[in-house]
Parts: structure tokens; C-alpha cells; sequence
């Protein structure tokens, strides 16, 4: 398993935890309680309902203990062996569990899946701290830790006890009861907020429906977003009139080709207000909370801020390092963005009005203004994305750079209609793993696009147990008259998850807690985001994007056309991005563990970056999910640092061929094979032969 205390924490973060109080059910007929009889043994969800998970998660825990009972019981001297491979292997009924329950309250919640989180949340991070705080249980993997230089390890297995050692000490191994105490509290505290704050947004983001019934006020919006605007309104009873929601594949189109201003106004204000109403979804003294019990916990275990108790694991190290990173890319950022505004506002003069650019102007107006220069807009690319098409080309990626294969499975269980389900086979036909593809939006589901795992990658008793992986996105649906056509930068988050969902199947390692993307933060996005490369390549984009009607493939002209708008819009995006990344630091470079007003403590912080009045932060602090509801706090940085990484790495493939296959086979055996079992800088330059460069990122934003 993967070393359960470590594993749990994180799992805590990344999905914000579980649980409820049900009724029992017998052992006999809880599914958890036997091997899946399943192919590939993956969950049967058919057999699985809400009242299966309290039992299981008590048992699962109940049966850790005793193993970890085991392990202090050893009469023998602490071995690797012994003690930290035992550690490594236990728990695997609550892994088993938590990998179903936690991929099923990110993708298909309900009120019951809601009520168990509440009640188990609190429970696994006592559990997880009762094994992070075992006296003798460290002391066994201190003596091992002591005395590694005369093991003969591995490299996999000394990374394994390097990284074991490490998160005992972060966990609060080496304090005092009275300390240790403290700790306890603030975990569990954290762990019911962090829930808390997740299902907040979530309930915001269905709470909100803008419902039109004058036609009129249609006016500019494309034809297919108007049809999926009434198979909403007809999903929700209200058949003959148009419903839009704060689901991106309806906020954004809305937001770009809306006429009426006012209705653009109150969308964009709907969304950024989220979990900030004053209501009982209120995150902002919930957020403030947990940025001030994150201090407190750092000092506790002997760390000046937050920041730096997570950046020490990072590639990144610092909190200087960090903003000095940003800080190189906002100055350039910024300044293209005033002038992107100018553009607009000049639009805006020449249209004959007068009112000032506002943030719910600018999709509007940078969608006319990339239509004039450029004579191309979304609507033109849309009907080049069809979904299936865009996961196809994504499948083909993947084939002529490593020989895998996807196949389509029907017997294979899953837990709503809307996924597809395919097995993924290695150059010579041998199994890799299973991959769910969960593509659409729904009430149950929480927004954004993300990866993860049903089961990790690992290697026991010489059987290399394969991974169940999962995409999940929230991409544009069907309508009642054409298939899912989605946008071009919808397709690059297909392809970046994807990214991640190789980094997860292709990994080969022996121990799950550094399998697949266990790595550090900042270097976890570079599988990822290198798949956006081949994306948008002019080469790759003839194969996969065809004319969902006549399958001719996109034209040169339209291409062409994309490549000169290439950095359009590049300051805005960075600019919003960079904001959220400094909003971030921020809160986790506080020093003390006071709770600020947290609108005001995000107004200062925009202040202090001079950010222009036309633009708002990606994400604001009550409805910062990356940060207070997943695990990216203080890592939000992550996506950018890890481009300066895949911008540098794809120039690899520009120099000796986009699938040529010696770079593919190192890519794959240095990058993404290994996981976390090595040092991510030795790892690239391992496969570049260099450190990175930073000058193809600003060249590939047009920062340059």
C-alpha cells in the first residue's frame, strides 16, 4: 500500500476526504470485503452502494493497526525489510476503499457520499496521525534510516526510506505529547474544513442558473449554444426557455458572444462570487481558517510559514524561489495585458460607446478583436473538435510515440452512463492498465478537469499489478442535433489529463507510494502539459481535427491562421494565472496564525501586484479549490514552473522529430516510468542532458 499515513494525507488534500454514518451491512455482502471478481479487478459499481463504505473504511483501518501492531512487535533488529516494505504493504483494504469512495465524491456525489465524508474525515486523519505518531514504529524506521549507508539498497528502495523517514519527521513524529496533541487537532480541523469548503462550491456552482425567456436576449450567442442552453432548461423542467449555469462549456461561450452586457455582468459576477454570498456556502471565514491553522501547524513542526513546510519537497525548495519565479514572468505579463485592454477599449470607442472595459467585457471583446486581426474566432474552430475525434487523436499521440494501444471495453463496470472505459496494451500486447474517460458535466460532479486513480501501479511478490486510471473534464455536452463539438482549448485540457493519465500508466515501479505521478508538485504537470504540444501542432492537428460533418481534415487556411494568433491573448492568461499563483503564496507565507478578512486579504494582495481593474485573478479565495479543497496549497505555481519543463522538453522532439523514437523511449523510461523514485531533476536532465531553459516558454507565450 502506499505507506498509509503519507498516502492518506495526501489523499485528504487532492479530494477533499469522506465518509458517513450508515447502517451496517453484513461482511458477507460488502463487496470491499472480497476480491472484485471483475476484468482486471476493477470495481464492481453496480455492487456498490453508500452503506458499503463505513464498514469497510472501519475495517480497512481496524486492519492497518494490527499490521502496524506487527511491525512494533518484531522481535528481530528494524530491517528494510522488516519495517519499511511491511509499512509499504499495509493497508491495502483501505486503499482499496478509498480509491473507489474518493473517485466517486470528485465524479458522482450525492447526499449520501456527503454525509459519509463528514464522518470519516475526521477518523482517517486520527488514523493517519496515530501511524505518523507511532513512537515505535518510527523508531524502527529511524534505526533503518541511521544506518543506510551500510544497506545495500536500491536506488528505488533508498528513495522509499529516505521519503519515509522524511514524512514521519513532517508528520510530527519527533514533538512532544503536548505538541503531538495540537497537531492531532489541527489535522482534524483541516481535513472536516477542507471537505466542507469542496462541497460548498459545488452546491454554489449548481445553486446559480441564469433562465432566459425572451428570445431576444439570445442575441449573438451561436446556434449550438443556444440548443444546449435549452436541453438545460428541459433537464431542469423549464422546456421552452434557455438555461445557463457557471459550468465552464456554459459560462465561457456565454461570457465570449453574449450581446447583452448586463446578462454578461451577472454571470461573470455569479462566478466569481462564489462561496462569497454571505450565506450558508460562505467560504471566507472558512478559507481564513485554514491559511491560519496552517501556520500553526508549520511552527509546530518547526517550519517559518507553510510554504516552506511544503516547498521543501518541491523542485522549487523556497518561497523566494517561487516568487522570484513569478516575479520574472508578471512584469512582461502585465504589460501585455495593458496593452491587449487598450486594443479593446480602442474596439469599444470605434463601436461608438463609452462605458469603461470591465472583467465581463474582456471575452466579448477579445473574441472581436481576435476576429478582426486575425479573422478567426471559436465558432470557426468548433466544428474541427468533436470529442471522440479529439480523445482518438489523443490515443494516436500515445501510439506513435510509444506503441500503446486503446481499446474499447463493454464489459468493464462503471459507475455512470457517461463514461467510456478502455483497456490500454503495451507495444507487444501485454496489459498497461485500464483508463475511464468521464467527460461531461453533471450536478453530482465537481468542476474542472482532473486524473486520478482507482488503483496505483505497483510490483508484489514479483507480479506487477497494473493501475485503473481515470480522466475526468467537464467539456461541452451533445446537443439534440450535432455530437459534442468542444473548443480548442478544451481539446488542450483533454490532451493535458491525458498527459497525466500516461504518467499513470506507463509508470513501473515496485513500491505505490512513488508510482505513477507521486512526484513532487511542481514536477507532476510536465507529462501533462507536454501532451499540450502535440496538441496544438500544426502536424498533429491535420490527423485528429476533422469536420465533424464532412471528416475533411482542418484546413491549411484555418491553420494559418491559428498559428498567427498563436500568442493572442497571451497576457491575459498568463496575467489571471500569475494573480492566482501570487494569491496563493500569499496566504502561505504568512507568519502568523491570525485569520484576515478574506476579501480584504485578497483586494490587498491584487493591489500590491498593480493587477489592471479589467482583469480578476483566475480564482478568488473563497471558491480557490486548487488551495483550500485540493493539494495545491502553495503549489498553485506548479503549472507554469512545470511549462519552463515541457517547453524546453518538447524542443527535444522539435530537434530530432515529433515521434521519433529514441526520444520517445527516453522520454517514457527517464520521465515517466520511473515516478517518484529519484530526484525530478536528475530525472530531466537524465533525459535532456541539461537543465532546463527558460527561454522557450516566454517565446511559446510571446513574453520573449
Amino acid at each position: 500500500m502506499r505507506n498509509a499515513w503519507i498516502c492518506l494525507s495526501f489523499l485528504l488534500l487532492v479530494f477533499a476526504a469522506c465518509g458517513r454514518k450508515a447502517g451496517e451491512t453484513a461482511a458477507a455482502d460488502n463487496p470491499f470485503f472480497s476480491e472484485f471478481a471483475t476484468p482486471f479487478g476493477v470495481p464492481p459499481f453496480d455492487e456498490i452502494g453508500p452503506v458499503h463504505f463505513p464498514p469497510a473504511f472501519e475495517k480497512g483501518m481496524a486492519d492497518q493497526k494490527k499490521e502496524i501492531e506487527a511491525i512494533t512487535a518484531e522481535p528481530g533488529s528494524p530491517t528494510f525489510a522488516n519495517t519499511l516494505e511491511a509499512l509499504e504493504r499495509s493497508g491495502g483494504l483501505l486503499d482499496k476503499v478509498a480509491g473507489v469512495f474518493f473517485n466517486l465524491t470528485s465524479s458522482h456525489t450525492n447526499e449520501e457520499l456527503q454525509t459519509i465524508e463528514k464522518d470519516i474525515a475526521p477518523k482517517l486523519a486520527q488514523h493517519a496521525d496515530d501511524i505518523a505518531m507511532n513512537a515505535a514504529l518510527f523508531g524502527r524506521v529511524k534505526a533503518v534510516y541511521n544506518d543506510r549507508e551500510a544497506l545495500s539498497l536500491t536506488p528505488e528502495q533508498g528513495r522509499l526510506l529516505e521519503e519515509t523517514y522524511k514524512n514521519f519527521v513532517r508528520g510530527g513524529a519527533g514533538l512532544e505529547a503536548e505538541k503531538q496533541a495540537r497537531l492531532r487537532s489541527i489535522n482534524e480541523e483541516l481535513s472536516l474544513l477542507s471537505v466542507q469548503f469542496g462541497e460548498n462550491i459545488l452546491k454554489e456552482n449548481n445553486a446559480f442558473e441564469l433562465v432566459i425567456e425572451d428570445e431576444a436576449d439570445l442575441t449573438g450567442l451561436p446556434a449550438a449554444v443556444v440548443s444546449g442552453a435549452a436541453d438545460a432548461a428541459k433537464e431542469r423542467g423549464k422546456p421552452g426557455r434557455w438555461v445557463f449555469t457557471l459550468h465552464k462549456p456554459s459560462l465561457i461561450p456565454f461570457l465570449q458572444y453574449s450581446e447583452r452586457r448586463e446578462l454578461r455582468e451577472k454571470m461573470f459576477t455569479a462566478y466569481i462570487k462564489r462561496g462569497a454570498n454571505g450565506n450558508e456556502l460562505d467560504n471566507t471565514a472558512r478559507a481564513a481558517r485554514m491559511a491560519a491553522l496552517r501556520v500553526e501547524r508549520a511552527g509546530l513542526l518547526g517550519y517559518p510559514t507553510h510554504a516552506d513546510y511544503v516547498l521543501e519537497k518541491n523542485m522549487a525548495k523556497t518561497p523566494r524561489a517561487v516568487y522570484d519565479f513569478l516575479e520574472k514572468l508578471w512584469k512582461p505579463a502585465l504589460a501585455r495585458a495593458g496593452a491587449e485592454a487598450a486594443e479593446m477599449q480602442a474596439m469599444i470607442r470605434a463601436e461608438g460607446k463609452t462605458f469603461e472595459l470591465q472583467p465581463w467585457d474582456w471575452w466579448y471583446y477579445a473574441e472581436k478583436v481576435k476576429k478582426a486581426k486575425f479573422d478567426i474566432d471559436e465558432a470557426s474552430l468548433r466544428p474541427y473538435f468533436q470529442l471522440e475525434n479529439v480523445r482518438d487523436g489523443a490515443f494516436m499521440v500515445a501510439n506513435r510515440l510509444f506503441g500503446i494501444t486503446f481499446e474499447e471495453r463493454a464489459d468493464i463496470p462503471k459507475y455512470h452512463q457517461d463514461v467510456r472505459v478502455f483497456e490500454v496494451k503495451d507495444a507487444d500486447g501485454s496489459h498497461l492498465a485500464v483508463l475511464y474517460v468521464d467527460y461531461f458535466p453533471r450536478a453530482s460532479k465537481q468542476g474542472g478537469a482532473w486524473m486520478s486513480s482507482f488503483r496505483d501501479q505497483s510490483i508484489r511478490d514479483g507480479r506487477d499489478i497494473r493501475p485503473v486510471i481515470s480522466n475526468n473534464g467537464n467539456f461541452s455536452k451533445p446537443t439534440a442535433d450535432q455530437p459534442a463539438l468542444i473548443s480548442f482549448e478544451e481539446a488542450l485540457t483533454l490532451f493535458h489529463e491525458f498527459g497525466h493519465a500516461l504518467h499513470g500508466i506507463l509508470t513501473r515501479c515496485a513500491y505505490e507510494s512513488l508510482s505513477g505521478t507521486s512526484v513532487p508538485r511542481d514536477f507532476v504537470e510536465l507529462p501533462s502539459q507536454i501532451m499540450e504540444n502535440w496538441a496544438r501542432h500544426r502536424d498533429v492537428l491535420k490527423m485528429y481535427a476533422r469536420h465533424y460533418r464532412s471528416g475533411e481534415p482542418i484546413p491549411d487556411e484555418l491553420l494559418d491562421k491559428m498559428d498567427r494568433a498563436r500568442v493572442f491573448n497571451q497576457g491575459f492568461e498568463t496575467v489571471e494565472y500569475l494573480a492566482a499563483c501570487f494569491l496563493d503564496m500569499d496566504w502561505h507565507t504568512m507568519t502568523e496564525a491570525a485569520e484576515p478578512e478574506t476579501l480584504k486579504f485578497d483586494a490587498q494582495a491584487m493591489a500590491r501586484l498593480g493587477l489592471i481593474p479589467q482583469i480578476v485573478s483566475r480564482y478568488l479565495s473563497p471558491y480557490f479549490a486548487h488551495i483550500f479543497s485540493g493539494g495545491y496549497s502553495s503549489g498553485y505555481y506548479s503549472y507554469v514552473w512545470a511549462e519552463v519543463l515541457d517547453s524546453d522538453a518538447f524542443e527535444a522532439f522539435k530537434e530530432t522529430g515529433l515521434f521519433d523514437p529514441e526520444t520517445a523511449a527516453s522520454f517514457r523510461r527517464n520521465i515517466l516510468e520511473p515516478g517518484g523514485t529519484e530526484d525530478p531533476m536528475i530525472l530531466y536532465k537524465r533525459f535532456r542532458g541539461r537543465e532546463p531553459r527558460i527561454e522557450p516558454l516566454l517565446q511559446k507565450r510571446g513574453l520573449d
